[in-house]
């Protein structure tokens, strides 16, 4: 993964894809190590937390990760999901896209990085990728494809300038989860 010292660098997390990947991989990762890493690797200038809350809950463990993250260098976007049961499992799920947040911030942010990381698998974001790319600026994906199945697109990987493997981040970044952590720790 080739950086540049000079290089003006933005961080863009898909909350959702990106717990997907952690989780697939057992890995947990420490917030303020992946800001050092990246500060280390460039200028820093934004690291965007993209998730959709669920705003009836009492008590959501994703909600004292967010404050946590917005007190300490990432700026947090969010917006109100919507709890529902689906009715073929029975199982409570919850619906809040954050894709068209992250692709409008991105491109806006294009236009001042020379170098966007996006944190996602999502083969969605490929327009993005080469909208990115149109205006000049590199795009780095971090996802995983080591998981079954994999969390990371193949074509988003093919489109991106550069792959990182999230399990080769986890030494820098992270550590392995304990059996006694809850799963809504991160």
């Amino acid at each position: 993964m080739a950086f540049y010292p000079d290089e003006r660098l933005g961080l863009f997390i898909d909350g959702a894809n990106f717990y997907s990947a952690l989780r697939a991989l057992d890995i947990e990762i420490d917030y303020s190590r992946l800001l050092d890493e990246f500060r280390r690797r460039g200028r820093l200038v934004r690291a965007n937390y993209y998730t959709a809350l669920v705003e009836d809950q009492e008590f959501s463990p994703l909600k004292k990760m967010v404050d946590w993250l917005d007190y300490n260098g990432f700026t947090i976007i969010t917006k109100s999901a919507k709890e529902y049961t689906d009715i073929s499992s029975g199982r409570k799920r919850i619906k809040g896209d954050m894709d068209v947040d992250i692709t409008v911030d991105a491109l806006s942010a294009a236009d001042w990085l020379d170098h966007i990381i996006l944190f996602s698998g999502d083969g969605d974001f490929c327009p993005l990728v080469k909208a990115i790319q149109r205006k000049g600026v590199r795009v780095s994906v971090v996802s995983t494809t080591l998981s079954n199945p994999p969390v990371a697109s193949d074509d988003l990987r093919r489109v991106a300038d550069s792959f990182i493997e999230l399990s080769d981040l986890a030494p820098l970044l992270g550590r392995p989860l304990r059996d006694d952590d809850d799963a809504g720790a991160l």
